[in-house]
């Protein structure tokens, strides 16, 4: 009977050293998969806070919720169910799909920078937000949301190509813990990025003068701080899209513009000290100029062109 209840244990403590461990590597694969996008997960970061500009304080946070839940949803019951299936089944089929969502955020960045330098806005953005009331927050809900699907998607597809070599059952849990950890991080970044004002309000008030300095500084800098986040937001989507291209189109088996590329990054990584820096720059400013030109296009066929014919047919 002892004999029977030793062996017993020995078991089930070798069960026990067996599902930590598989916990310990899904932990370690996650963390690698994540650090993989993290490039994605900053540009996610970046893009997020020009979503709640301009609406009062209590709803920002509101706001970020919603959007955190749709990108949560996004990720475990679109996005992750989607890849798993095609690359199980059809493996090829996830660049062609991942480069329609970088023609996407090309476009997305050209088209704002588009509007900027033409002031041709959407006459709803001509009002504050607070007076185009709740109609304008679902869809500014909605167009973070849509913009976070294309984000999304390019983070877990990273993610997947860093764990391809497990199994499904394997690949859908890191994928899991992947989805969760990032939209926590992500969106807890946002929530602490746009509350600082009113961080910098309550520090302000009060007796001490270092705080009532840091508050101020708060207070001042943290529309600036969203200004240039917007910005930021913007360079990322054609940054982010072009990089899809460009890897995607040398996937598809054209390797003239990677090849480029490349080389260029070969040339500059042999500086001492900073040779990796430069290379990323290289890089990144590359994915930027085909984001550029790829959004431009696009833009020119859905805004520019038009518009020209319609002044020409009144004419």
């Amino acid at each position: 009977m002892s004999g029977g209840l030793a062996a017993l244990l020995d078991d089930v403590a070798a069960m026990a050293k067996l599902a930590a461990a598989s916990v310990d590597d899904v932990g370690a694969a996650a963390g690698r998969a994540s650090a993989k996008a993290a490039g994605v997960v900053v540009d996610d970061t970046a893009v997020t806070p020009r979503y709640v500009h301009g609406f009062t304080a209590d709803r920002e946070l509101p706001m970020i919720k919603k959007i955190a839940l749709g990108s949560l949803r996004n990720k475990l019951l679109i996005i992750l169910p989607a890849i798993l299936l095609l690359s199980q089944f059809l493996p090829w089929a996830l660049t062609p799909i991942l480069m329609v969502g970088g023609v996407y955020l090309c476009f997305e960045g050209v088209e704002k920078i588009y509007e900027k330098v033409s002031g041709h806005h959407p006459e709803e953005e001509d009002q504050p937000a607070v007076v185009q009331g709740a109609d304008q927050e679902k869809l500014m809900v909605k167009g973070a949301i849509r913009t976070d699907f294309i984000l999304s998607a390019e983070i877990m597809v990273i993610s997947l190509n860093e764990v391809a070599d497990e199994g499904l059952l394997s690949r859908a849990v890191i994928l899991i813990v992947v989805g969760i950890a990032i939209t926590l991080l992500v969106y807890g970044v946002v929530g602490l990025i746009v509350k600082m004002d009113d961080v910098g309000l309550h520090l302000s008030g009060r007796e001490s003068g270092s705080a009532r300095k840091v508050g101020t500084l708060l207070v001042q800098g943290m529309p600036k701080l969203l200004a240039l986040l917007s910005a930021v937001g913007m360079a990322a989507m054609l940054w982010v899209g072009g990089h899809i291209l460009l890897v995607g189109t040398n996937d598809l088996g054209w390797h003239g513009p990677y090849g480029l590329v490349h080389a260029a990054e070969e040339a500059v990584h042999g500086v001492p000290a900073l040779g990796g820096v430069l290379a990323w720059l290289v890089n990144t400013l590359a994915s930027a100029v085909i984001g550029l030109v790829v959004g431009a296009v696009v833009v020119a066929v859905l805004h520019v062109l038009p518009k020209r014919q319609k002044t020409v047919s009144q004419h």
